[in-house]
């Protein structure tokens, strides 16, 4: 009897299903949901579904429980039993906040956020549509949890937690998009991503370095690009979307178009962007520090100073992108898929905005600083194995190749010799990561990675009066940069409410590095480095509801030297010269942080996390003696000589804060705020703010949806920051800072009010509009060279099919 009523249970909680098709809709509109994570009890492997909001459960699934998630819905967790009775149409509901969502840059694994023990952050494609950001570098900033700082329009460098450029890390679908050639310096590489191209992004808070090697301090940016969707009937599958967007304050003309065709076993994906950008107009209210009253042209062989009519606009600013992407996918087998993936990317020629507003002798210093086109491209080739074995329960296999170009061109004013410095890197990457449960209890998480980057760096001095070039100092060594690991992760699940997460990873990097000595007195012509580091992570979670998480998180992580730091020549600043430093080893970070997360009521959402790093070894510029020498001659200057070097140590500890009310019952109102204090140590003992921890920043928006319409009220806010209180190496750069009342450079407060709104008319048609700087204030972000834009009209129609 016993043995019967055993089997009888065991038929209701787990009845195979044979290849039954699962359809997600919304709640209120109908309209299907796309992107949902399926979660079959504890299985590492989920399922998502298609643009039709389908998925398709295997022939031979069995489950007691199955979980829905999407960053924008409620999860839902439904029975076997349950499941049937809904005749597989399941419907989500709209959330105004959650923190259960499906997170993969914290472990490679899909998995529920209340499960992570480090900070994260997503931003949904609903998201995007909404805010509709020019680049991705507007995308991350759209989160309130991310600053960015601009250079020139062309551009956009985050910084998290107090961190920067090279000590972030940043992956596309997977692979690492950090190359040898990152420098400590504001960065634009993130620009290349296509932000309608892009199906989530995730960031995540504090060092990686054990899933993600070296660069991972202050965190990762995890970016998850469209995919190719099979068809779950006989009939092909055909999906996309066109989209088309306008904005006033640089006439922006967008152009998208994505397609998708599947077939049960073959599916291909195809997404063209193109964008076109004039100078960016400034707003009218705020400091005229910021405007620019005047630009440079070329008139008859001599370098004019024109003035600008409309000081408001920031010429030179102008600059267009186009973005391709081709996907293809094969089912080869029930448990094996076969993914290629190609990414191109490149802009137009683009001026470096802040430094054509530097001055020598009461005119302009430089008629031409421009960034030639930046170019990147990508191939890769992915396989998964979803075959459960004694050593994996899911496999993959990802390998890349990619290719950056880069270049600067710079001529002084009334000079006719044009500087021309171009770089090329050649990575090659191989990620083998494997997925094992043990039990019940644990699940790891374990792989390899080699990553090779080869540089390929040129220099050229060109007469634009005789029209003769000749070869000029690189602004790299020829060189070659390597990486290899292994790392090891797992999570320990104590009992329902309490797990265990630890990792290590063991790290070699090598560089080789041949320099040429004919145009700067260099004491040698090669270079090696070949050095170790070792890095760990050790968290607990407690969720002792569902409403409520506390985590709390050790990590290191660690940035070994690149080619940028060991091997560049360049002008720091008017006098100074940096030099090559061989000698130069890994930097390491130390983070502890404390998130803790609490919903009321299903009304009010709490989320407060609190963290500090200490860096050892940081790699910064000093002083350096080349050769027995202080000083060389640099671009017919005698300019004092520096490195980069291990030679000084830095911290930062801040508060991020979150607040989510809902009320009414279509409103709800959000706010992030970020405190970060970071400090350095000088060459002479003293301490200075650090560069990239940014002023008190901060976005809280009033938000709104019911059925099709969706809009938010947002404010987005900087504090002030002082001229005692910038950081030193800032406190000379008066052409990109405000004067304050004694004449010094400061960074003042601003804010920006922001109305975003978008109606969707049908299951294929939506249209968002939206006014940026209401208010048209003149404000630029701290550290940055560009002033934001001014009031600015946004328009965008989007098409699905």
């Amino acid at each position: 009897m016993k043995h019967i009523l055993f089997i009888l249970v065991m038929c209701i909680v787990a009845v195979p299903l044979y290849a039954q098709t699962i359809t997600i809709k919304d709640k209120d509109t109908q309209l299907p949901i796309s992107n949902v994570v399926i979660s079959l009890d504890d299985q590492v492997n989920t399922l998502t579904s298609n643009n039709e909001g389908q998925v398709l459960l295997p022939e031979d699934a069995e489950f007691s429980e199955i979980i829905f998630r999407n960053k924008n819905y409620k999860p839902l967790k439904l029975s076997n039993t349950q499941l049937e009775e809904m005749e597989y149409l399941v419907t989500m509901e709209h959330a105004f906040f959650t923190y259960d969502e499906i997170i993969i840059s914290a472990t490679k694994s899909e998995e529920g956020e209340t499960g992570i023990a480090q900070a994260v952050t997503s931003i949904s494609e609903e998201q995007v549509a909404l805010e509709n950001p020019q680049t991705a570098a507007d995308l991350l900033g759209s989160s309130g949890k991310v600053y960015i700082q601009k250079s020139q329009q062309g551009g956009g460098s985050p910084m998290i937690r107090g961190f920067a450029t090279n000590r972030l890390l940043y992956s596309v679908d997977g692979v690492r998009m950090n190359s040898a050639i990152f420098r400590g310096g504001n960065i634009q590489n993130v620009i290349s991503l296509d932000p309608l191209a892009i199906e989530n992004t995730e960031v995540l808070f504090g060092p990686g370095s054990v899933l993600y090697g070296s660069d991972a301090i202050g965190g990762v940016m995890s970016f998850k690009t469209l995919s190719p969707q099979f068809s779950l009937t006989e009939d092909p599958l055909v999906t996309g979307k066109a989209v088309t967007r306008y904005s006033s304050a640089n006439q922006e003309n967008t152009v998208h178009f994505d397609a998708n065709v599947g077939w049960k076993k073959f599916a291909l994906l195809t997404s063209f962007t193109t964008s076109d950008y004039k100078d960016l107009r400034m707003g009218s209210n705020g400091p005229d520090d910021y405007l620019m009253p005047y630009f440079v042209i070329r008139q008859d062989s001599m370098d004019v100073v024109q003035e600008n009519v409309d000081p408001r606009v920031q010429r030179p600013s102008a600059y267009s992108q186009i973005n391709l992407m081709q996907k293809l996918s094969y089912q080869a087998s029930k448990n094996i898929l076969l993914e290629y993936g190609f990414h191109y990317s490149e802009t137009s020629s683009y001026g470096r905005y802040d430094r054509h507003n530097r001055m020598k002798n009461g005119l302009p210093r430089y008629a031409e600083w421009n960034y030639g086109p930046q170019k990147w491209m990508m191939n890769q080739i992915k396989v998964t194995n979803t075959k459960s074995t004694k050593v994996y329960d899911r496999f993959t296999i990802n390998i890349a190749q990619q290719r950056f170009e880069e270049s600067r061109i710079s001529r002084n004013f009334n000079k006719d010799d044009r500087e021309i410095r171009a770089e090329k890197v050649d990575a090659l990457s191989g990620n083998f990561d494997f997925a094992k449960r043990l039990g019940k209890k644990n699940k790891f998480n374990y792989g390899v990675e080699y990553v090779y980057n080869d540089i390929t760096s040129t220099g050229i001095n060109e007469n634009i009066a005789t029209g003769l070039s000749q070869a000029g100092a690189s602004r790299y060594p020829q060189s070659d940069w390597q990486s290899a690991a292994i790392y090891l992760s797992n999570v320990y699940s104590i009992n329902k409410k309490m797990s265990i997460h630890a990792g290590a990873r063991y790290n070699q990097y090598m560089i080789n590095a041949n320099f040429d000595t004919s145009y700067y007195p260099i004491p040698y012509t090669f270079a090696s480095l070949s050095n170790g580091a070792l890095t760990g992570s050790f968290g607990w979670v407690y969720i002792p509801n569902n409403t409520s998480k506390l985590s709390i998180n050790a990590s290191t992580g660690f940035r070994s030297p690149n080619i940028d730091d060991i091997g560049k020549v360049f002008d720091s600043e008017p006098g100074a010269v940096v030099v090559p430093n061989k000698d130069l080893e890994a930097e390491y970070a130390y983070n502890i942080d404390l998130d803790y997360a609490k919903i009321f009521n299903d009304a009010v959402k709490v989320d407060v996390a609190a963290y500090y790093t200490y860096l050892n070894n940081a790699h910064v510029r000093r002083d350096f003696i080349l050769d027995g020498q202080d000083s060389i001659m640099y671009d017919g200057q005698l300019s004092k000589v520096q490195a980069i070097q291990n030679a000084a140590n830095a911290q930062v500890y801040g508060l991020q804060l979150g607040l989510d009310v809902k009320f009414l019952k279509h409103f709800n109102w959000s706010t992030n705020v970020n405190y970060q204090y970071g400090e350095e140590e000088l060459d002479n003992g003293n301490v200075s703010r650090a560069r990239h921890a940014a002023p008190f920043f901060g976005r809280s928006a009033l938000n709104f949806k019911q059925g099709k319409l969706m809009f938010n009220l947002n404010v987005f806010y900087q504090a002030e920051r002082k001229f005692e209180d910038l950081p030193v190496s800032e406190q000379g750069k008066t052409e990109i800072y405000a004067a304050d009342d004694n004449g010094n450079p400061y960074s003042p407060s601003y804010y920006t009010l922001n109305f975003k709104a978008m109606y969707t008319l049908n299951e294929n048609i939506a249209i968002s509009a939206g006014v940026e700087n209401l208010t048209d204030i003149r404000y630029r972000s701290y550290s940055s060279g560009l002033s934001g834009a001014g009031r600015n009209m946004v328009m965008s129609l989007r098409i699905k099919f």
